[in-house]
């Protein structure tokens, strides 16, 4: 079984809308289709490659992630790489998300993936596959929703 899931969409709208939603962590809460991302924190004033940023989570109980951004071509790729914040982080985290966005006529092909091949303890993540494609494919939708209002 293969450690990445992609969900794909055509969303009608320029990349350049989708990227500047997508490349924003304090709306990031309003595109998760997961209801896990509770709001941003430890925001950079620009994004780019090497920024971090963190996220208040909560799955039953509330923790918190840190971000750094791994992938940036400005609207066509961002990609970032979540831990947990503090001494947590050391011992797991190391999945990647990643968003590709490519033009084409009348809108974007939008796909995002969830990787989890640098994730320190996959035995934790890997029940999550199924619950996590759906909720991709959820963010997906929300962001189509919020770029074509």
């Amino acid at each position: 079984m293969s450690d990445k899931e992609i969900v794909e969409r055509f969303i009608p709208a320029p990349a350049e809308a989708i990227f500047a939603l997508i490349a924003n962590p304090s709306r990031h809460h309003e595109i998760d289709g997961s209801g896990t991302v509770l709001t941003a924190k430890d925001l950079p004033e620009t994004i780019q490659l090497g920024s971090k940023f963190g996220m208040n989570m909560k799955v039953g109980i509330k923790y918190s992630m840190v971000s750094t951004v791994v992938e940036f071509e400005p609207n066509r790729v961002i990609a970032w790489q979540s831990a947990p914040s503090g001494i947590a982080g050391k011992f797991g985290g190391g999945r990647i998300w990643r968003y590709e966005l490519e033009p084409t006529e009348g809108g974007t092909i939008v796909r995002e993936s969830w990787d989890i091949s640098q994730e320190k303890i996959k035995a934790i993540v890997k029940p999550a596959r199924k619950r996590t494609v759906e909720a991709m494919t959820k963010t997906l939708e929300r962001i189509e929703e919020i770029v074509t209002a």
